[in-house]
């Protein structure tokens, strides 16, 4: 008889917590509606792209664009003031041969990294190049470009805080009459504080980054092609600086690790996400969709190398650019010739596509090596803002509408989600809620000054 109380009274209990279950989820935290951004309150003149912004006092704005090989001053306005450096002799060609990359300084100031010379120059708030350093390391200068992987910036001891390269499998030229191995990268790489005046390094943290697999194929005559295997939805973590100079690192199980100046770690819960699953037909949809978007960008025809050899970039995933690669965008591919020892390939007749001197074709990865949830979010998705909140654009299964960005406060907590319009990325943030904006339209690339609400 009491053994059968017992049995009775643990079956109840069972069913109790089965009829509590759904409510005991219903009182977790929610997510807060999604809402538009506030109003827009200047637009600029059309530009090549906005990449990056840097706000100045009195309203001014520095404009990273890459495609003029220009970094411009705007007034308040956003009427164009001066040309800060480009590729002319007016600025002593201060902007290079290749893209740059602009990033916060001590004050009002701003680096413009310039990885053809090695050399940051420092630019005054009033927009005037005042002087030239050196760049932290040679294998780390493309590292300071910011985009997707992620925007430099200094902690509260004056380091120099980005995403360094990782340490592979190291693997030696091949001996003659060997095939070529190419490399193997690794899938976590080290967040560097450079100390510029000591000219001394080291690891913050680590964060998880995609890491594609490589497809070689050589030739009869000694030449090789290499593309890689890509995965348009990795799982990885991001980062951004905050105003104070800590490190703020979004991982993928959407928490935020705050990284501080003597290397303190605090860990927020995790954020409350919509998780989608992933049924095998979706996972072939956005394989299907993303050779697409890679086919469409090769039938473009290539570009040129480093080194002179044709060279094809595409960019798959979700997302779309204001003037180039978006912040949420998915892996970037890029195919390289090379000839024997190491010489251009020939030149190529009949398009891009020609079997003779063709790009390989690209590989994708199998659908079932897709994760079994889509992602919140992708590589060079988190900006922090003049008040030290992240915002993730976030991973939306719905491409038709604009970016979605959840906003997360200094303690890791979801404050508030902003859907921005149709072919618009945020380039950077402003005092009292200013954010600047990377808009295509009908007229081409803009930048957009608006309101947070």
């Amino acid at each position: 008889m009491h053994t059968r109380t017992v049995t009775r009274r643990a079956i109840c209990a069972l069913l109790l917590a089965a009829a509590l279950a759904p409510s005991a989820r219903a009182q977790q935290p929610s997510r807060p509606p999604l809402r538009a951004l506030g109003p827009a309150l200047a637009t600029s003149q059309p530009m090549g792209a906005v990449v990056a912004v840097q706000a100045l006092p009195g309203g001014r704005l520095l404009v990273n664009d890459p495609v003029k090989r220009q970094v411009v001053l705007l007034d308040s306005s956003l009427k164009q003031l001066a040309v800060v450096a480009d590729t002319t002799p007016a600025t002593k060609n201060a902007y290079g041969a290749r893209n740059g990359g602009l990033i916060p300084f001590r004050g009002d100031s701003a680096l413009f990294v310039d990885p053809n010379s090695l050399s940051m120059l420092v630019i005054d708030p009033t927009g005037k190049i005042a002087r030239i350093m050196a760049a932290p390391r040679a294998n780390d200068v493309f590292f300071l470009l910011g985009g997707p992987m992620g925007n430099p910036g200094f902690d509260a001891k004056s380091r120099l805080v980005y995403r360094s390269m990782g340490f592979g499998e190291r693997r030696m030229a091949p001996a003659a009459g060997q095939p070529f191995m190419p490399p193997a990268l690794p899938d976590s790489v080290p967040i560097v504080r450079y100390d510029l005046t000591a000219r001394r390094l080291d690891t913050a943290a680590f964060v998880k980054v995609y890491a594609p697999k490589f497809n070689v194929v050589q030739s009869e005559g000694g030449g090789v092609r290499m593309s890689t295997f890509i995965n348009p939805i990795p799982e990885v973590d991001d980062w951004a600086v905050l105003p104070d100079g800590t490190i703020a690192i979004v991982r993928k199980d959407y928490h935020v690790d705050f990284v501080d100046a003597d290397g303190k770690l605090t860990s927020a819960p995790k954020i409350p996400f919509d998780w989608q699953r992933l049924t095998d037909s979706a996972k072939t949809a956005i394989i299907d969709s993303s050779k697409a978007a890679f086919e469409r960008a090769r039938a473009g025809g290539p570009g040129f190398g480093p080194s002179g050899g044709p060279m094809i970039v595409a960019q798959v995933g979700p997302g779309g650019p204001a003037g180039g690669p978006p912040p949420g965008a998915g892996p970037m591919i890029m195919i390289r010739e090379r000839g024997p020892e190491g010489a251009a390939p020939p030149p190529r007749t009949g398009g891009p596509s020609a079997a003779a001197g063709g790009p390989p074709p690209i590989a994708f990865v199998s659908p079932n090596e897709l994760p079994d949830y889509r992602p919140a979010f992708s590589n060079g998705s988190v900006r922090a803002d003049a008040e030290g909140k992240l915002w993730v654009r976030i991973m939306s299964p719905k491409p038709s509408t604009g970016p979605e960005y959840d906003v997360i406060d200094r303690t890791g907590k979801l404050v508030d989600r902003v859907v921005l319009p149709v072919g618009t990325t945020i380039a950077g943030f402003g005092a009292a809620g200013t954010v600047y904006l990377g808009v295509r339209d009908a007229s081409g690339v803009h930048v957009v000054r608006a309101r947070e609400k």
